[in-house]
């Protein structure tokens, strides 16, 4: 029997990564959308969550893509409406919020799952083989692209919640907090943050995993064109993950890569999931965020102007 998934948001990551990631996933379906300004012809589309929770009583699970301030109460929604929920990253804008949510879907006997699209790229198998059989001795993280390209229009990134630099940086610390065998705990941060925003445009952090050291940037200041990487010093060679989890590369041998499968084997999980009646929620990676917000120098930097004059 196939999932009948509702999809809430219908933004740029909705159209490039859930919809034919959905698609492409068998035992799993598109039965309707949630969204205020945009809808799918030949699918049920209603303009938000709770009328869609009303007019599909068949839907199984609702998978939320929407920005994580304002998630947990559409969250709590789909989780009393008594279906399973899969949640774009970050699950939530608090560490608080997540654990209720988890609690919640818990009690009730519903599947949540608090998804890391990273986590699935291409080379990261490869990665996590290669490292199992070494020592790692240093890592250095470069996460650096242009906000402009990415986040055009995107105002809630800047406002308390959205994470600014750390909305992509996540994707980093989601890589990293599964790749080394001992937790990651941050030592210090530095958080750049634009007159006049609430959350950074870089940062800077010490991390540690047991007698690893560990060092992160995260800018989106980057012109012409991105670097995500995770670079591996270990007593027997050195690597580097390359493209967000795309590319691995060894001792400058060939590199390993394959097909982007990312967001189709977030729903084949999910559905897998809801099938054993389990739940997957791994909050490390937010974790370490609300560290460093916690513990982190603030700088103020230069205003940030969309239009590419700041």
């Amino acid at each position: 029997m196939s999932l009948a998934i509702g999809l809430v948001g219908l933004g740029a990551i909705a159209r490039a990564q859930h919809l034919p990631a959905i698609a492409a996933t068998g035992g799993v379906h598109l039965a309707a959308i949630a969204s205020r300004n945009a809808s799918l012809p030949d699918c049920p589309s209603y303009p938000d969550l709770a009328a869609m929770l009303a007019a599909e009583p068949g839907l199984a699970a609702v998978s939320l893509c929407t920005p994580p301030q304002g998630r947990f109460d559409q969250a709590m929604q789909v989780l009393r409406a008594g279906r399973h929920l899969m949640l774009e990253k970050p699950p939530a804008a608090t560490l608080t919020e997540a654990e209720i949510l988890r609690d919640e879907a818990a009690r009730r006997g519903l599947t949540i799952f608090a998804t890391w699209h990273s986590r699935e790229g291409r080379a990261v198998d490869a990665a996590r083989r290669w490292l199992s059989v070494r020592k790692v001795r240093q890592v250095r993280i470069d996460w650096r692209e242009d906000v402009r390209k990415w986040h055009p229009g995107q105002d809630w990134i800047w406002q308390p919640g959205g994470l600014g630099v750390f909305d992509p940086g996540i994707n980093a610390l989601s890589l990293l907090t599964t790749l080394m065998a001992d937790p990651v705990i941050l030592r210090a941060a530095g958080l750049d943050i634009p007159e006049g925003r609430q959350t950074p445009i870089a940062a800077q952090l010490a991390l540690s995993a047991g007698a690893v050291a560990i060092d992160a940037e995260f800018d989106w200041r980057e012109k012409g064109g991105e670097t995500w990487q995770i670079g591996f010093e270990t007593t027997n060679g050195t690597a580097c993950l390359r493209d967000g989890g795309a590319v691995f590369e060894a001792d400058g041998k060939p590199a390993i890569g394959g097909e982007d499968v990312e967001y189709r084997r977030l729903y084949e999980g999910f559905r897998d999931l809801v099938v054993a009646g389990r739940s997957a929620v791994d909050l490390a990676p937010l974790r370490l965020v609300a560290d460093a917000f916690l513990c982190g120098r603030r700088r103020l930097v230069a205003p940030f102007d969309e239009t590419g004059h700041g």
